[in-house]
């Protein structure tokens, strides 16, 4: 069976459906509890409803539906429970920049939040591209450009995982308090949880490159590279940072590298 945009573009129709409702509801409850940070959690866990769709009404080769419906369940659902231990803990304390949001917007906050948990849901369904174009390829076997894909998806899914567990295990030990974590990855990278994350997409990318239009899945890692470095990542991290420990924060940007792990520069 060829390639059919059509029904590529359906399965991404009924995708976006689920995931604007899922985010409505969602907000109802962010709006009862007074914290929208659960739409991270959310964010993530809305692209394995994204992989059930795609996987039962594609119509690609199944070994290649089976194998990158796992890399991408697997990577989100660890991701997804991993951002609700760490806010199911604080439901009843919203994140600084959630809480700075609230005060910027004022009495517009409930509706400002809603059309944000809604843009939420569309950019699940535009980083999803690679995958719907992945799903719809029939061609019957599995290229070397898409084990290449699934190396680089190894690497980033541990090393993501690697470098959220640093972290939380950094923040557990009540001698941290007040420091910056500067160990293991995070002595390399002020943010390697997000590069581990953008390089993700880049396999998913990469895995593409392989279908027919895999070039357009693009967009996956440059709108997430884009989001972690610029909107909502790395810029928003920095500033909770740099308000909470401001002295031990400003070394350790002038010593290590923002997003892309490297050797310490020496001050």
């Amino acid at each position: 069976m060829p390639f059919q945009t059509g029904h590529v573009l359906l399965i991404a129709l009924i995708s976006l459906i689920a995931c604007c409702l899922i985010m409505a509801l969602v907000w109802l409850w962010a709006k009862r509890i007074k914290n929208a940070g659960v739409v991270d959690v959310f964010w993530a866990l809305n692209f394995p409803v994204i992989t059930v769709i795609t996987f039962f009404f594609s119509h690609g080769f199944e070994p290649r539906k089976i194998l990158i419906c796992g890399m991408f369940l697997l990577a989100e659902l660890r991701l997804g429970i991993h951002l609700w231990q760490r806010v199911i803990g604080h439901l009843s304390e919203e994140e600084g920049r959630y809480q700075q949001l609230r005060k910027e917007w004022a009495n517009q906050a409930d509706r400002n939040f809603f059309i944000f948990f809604q843009f939420q849901a569309i950019s699940n369904v535009i980083l999803a591209v690679p995958f719907f174009i992945v799903t719809a390829n029939t061609a019957p076997t599995i290229s070397v450009l898409e084990y290449i894909g699934l190396a680089i998806w190894i690497i980033a899914f541990f090393g993501e995982m690697v470098a959220d567990r640093q972290l939380a295990a950094f923040k557990r030990d009540p001698k941290n308090k007040g420091k910056v974590c500067d160990t293991g990855l995070w002595h390399y990278s002020r943010h390697p949880n997000y590069f581990f994350e953008w390089l993700t997409w880049m396999a998913y990318f990469v895995f593409a490159l392989a279908s027919p239009w895999g070039i357009l899945a693009i967009i996956s890692p440059a709108v997430i590279l884009y989001l972690l470095t610029k909107v909502t990542g790395v810029p928003n991290n920095e500033e909770q940072n740099l308000r909470s420990k401001p002295d031990a924060y400003k070394k350790y940007q002038q010593t290590t590298s923002s997003f892309f792990p490297w050797f310490k520069k020496a001050v």
